[in-house]
C-alpha cells in the first residue's frame, strides 16, 4: 500500500500534523504547503514523509490542497508582521471593556489575511463572556474571520519565551518542546526530587515539564535496587539503606562496626544481597526435617544429629 501521509508543522516549534498528501506524491521534506485544517487554509512546511502508514484518525485525514508559491511566502511575511498591530488593538479593547481577567497573548494570522485568531489566557477557570469583544473585533477587522481562542499557561510560557526557572537561558517548551505530556507529583517523588514549590514549578506556574524526562529511567532502575531503611548484606558487613542513586545503580549503606563505629559506603547493585532474603535462607537451612530417617537430607538439625546422606 503506498503513503501518502506527510506531517506538517505550522509554526518552528509546534506540533506536527498529519495530512494526506495523495494528490502531490512527491513532496519532499523542506517543502511549504497550503492545507485544509478544521480552522480553514493554512500554510505550513514538510518535516515528515511518513514511511508507514499510522493509525487512521476519527474522520480520516485532512488533504495537502497544493503546493505553496513564492507568493504564499510572500503573503504570510506580509501579513505576520501586522499581527503586532492587532495584537495591541485587541488589548485596547480589552482594557475599555474591562475585562480584568483576560490576558491577549497574542495575534495570528493565516497566511492569505482570512482567518485571525486571538489567542488569551485568563486567570480564574470560570468561563468569561467575550461576545461584546469579539463583535468589536469583528467590526474591526470586517473582511477577515475573527476567532478568540483560549490557551493553557504552558503555552503562554511557550509563545513568550524567556529564561527558564531552571536558570537555562531558552525554556523547554520554547526551545524543542512540540507537545505538553500529563506530570504529576508522583514524578517529583521517584526521582527524589524536593517538593518545595519553587522547585517543582516552573515559570508558567505548572509544574516543570523537565520532571518526565528521566522519570521513566528512574521507575526501572528502582525495581532493581532495595528501597530506603532496608537491611543488606555487603562486602563490609550488614548495613542500612539510607540512599538510593537510580541513574548509577548505586546505594549508599550505613554499616556499623563491632565497635559501634558507623560509616558510609556505597556499593553497585552486583554488591549487596536483601538481609531478609538471606536470613530466610538461615532460618529454612536450621528448621527440623521430616525426612531424616529416609536419607537425602542435608539440612542443619540433620547434621548436628549426625544424620548424613548414604
Amino acid at each position: 500500500m503506498l503513503n501518502n501521509i506527510i506531517g506538517v508543522r505550522f509554526t518552528k516549534i509546534g506540533k506536527i500534523y498529519h495530512f494526506d498528501s495523495a494528490a502531490l506524491p512527491d513532496l519532499k521534506k523542506g517543502e511549504h504547503v497550503i492545507v485544509d485544517t478544521s480552522r480553514g487554509k493554512h500554510l505550513g512546511e514538510v518535516v515528515q514523509v511518513l514511511e508507514e502508514v499510522p493509525a487512521r484518525p476519527e474522520g480520516g485525514w485532512k488533504s495537502v490542497d497544493r503546493r505553496a508559491t513564492p507568493r504564499d511566502l510572500l503573503l504570510r511575511q506580509s501579513w505576520q508582521a501586522k499581527q503586532t498591530e492587532a495584537m495591541i488593538n485587541c488589548r485596547a479593547r480589552v482594557s475599555e471593556l474591562h475585562l480584568k481577567e483576560v490576558k491577549i497573548v497574542m495575534a495570528e494570522y493565516n497566511y492569505d489575511g482570512s482567518r485571525l485568531a486571538f489567542l488569551f489566557s485568563t486567570e480564574s477557570e470560570d468561563k468569561v463572556d467575550l461576545k461584546s469583544l469579539k463583535k468589536d473585533m469583528h467590526e474591526l477587522y470586517p473582511t477577515t474571520h475573527v476567532e478568540l481562542r483560549q490557551i493553557g499557561p504552558r503555552d503562554v510560557a511557550k509563545i513568550l519565551g524567556g529564561m527558564g526557572a531552571c536558570g537555562i537561558e531558552t525554556r523547554c517548551c520554547s526551545q524543542f518542546l512540540t507537545d505538553f505530556s500529563p506530570i504529576s507529583i508522583k514524578m517529583a517523588k521517584e526521582q527524589g526530587i524536593s517538593l518545595t514549590p519553587n522547585e517543582i514549578t516552573g515559570m508558567c506556574g505548572r509544574l516543570r515539564c523537565c520532571l518526565v524526562y528521566e522519570y521513566e529511567q528512574y521507575v526501572t532502575a528502582r525495581k532493581t535496587l532495595p528501597k530506603r531503611n532496608k537491611r543488606v548484606v555487603t562486602p563490609k558487613g550488614e548495613g542500612k539503606v539510607i540512599d538510593i542513586m537510580p541513574m548509577s545503580n548505586q546505594v549508599v549503606v550505613l554499616i556499623e562496626d563491632a565497635e559501634g563505629k558507623r560509616s558510609r559506603e556505597i556499593f553497585g547493585r552486583e554488591d549487596i544481597q536483601p538481609w531478609d532474603e538471606l536470613e530466610a535462607l538461615r532460618r529454612k537451612a536450621a528448621a527440623p526435617c521430616d525426612r531424616h530417617e529416609g536419607g537425602g537430607c542435608t539440612c542443619g538439625k540433620a547434621q548436628k544429629n549426625g544424620i548424613r546422606d548414604s
